[in-house]
């Protein structure tokens, strides 16, 4: 469990996915160039198996903004995307009508 504080430290935002590319070192990672309102981004997904590059150019996610960035496969990441999955597979958060991106989410 974590507290209510905790849960207002994350920084959730609608971002656009602006491009999408194979991770050159590793076969199940993208690497996803993002726009959050006006900041540009690189993230580092592990949905290559489930989308196509050009399925992801222009869809709107949901992203964890203030995440510390990491190096993931000698590629440095500065958020995290949220996806949901089951037996049937994986699923992208994405908001169910036009937002702009940078929006915040609650």
């Amino acid at each position: 469990m974590i507290t209510y504080e905790d849960f207002q430290k994350l920084e959730i935002r609608i971002a656009e996915i602006e491009s999408a590319a194979p991770h050159p070192n590793a076969d199940r990672l993208f690497v996803l160039g993002i726009r959050v309102g006006e900041i540009k981004k690189t993230i580092v997904a592990g949905i290559r198996q489930h989308y196509k590059e050009e399925e992801l150019v222009g869809k709107k996610i949901v992203v964890i903004n203030n995440l510390e960035p990491a190096v993931i496969r000698g590629v440095e990441s500065q958020g995290m995307l949220l996806a949901a999955s089951d037996e049937a597979g994986l699923t992208l958060v994405v908001p169910e009508r036009s937002i702009k991106d940078g929006a915040g989410v609650k």
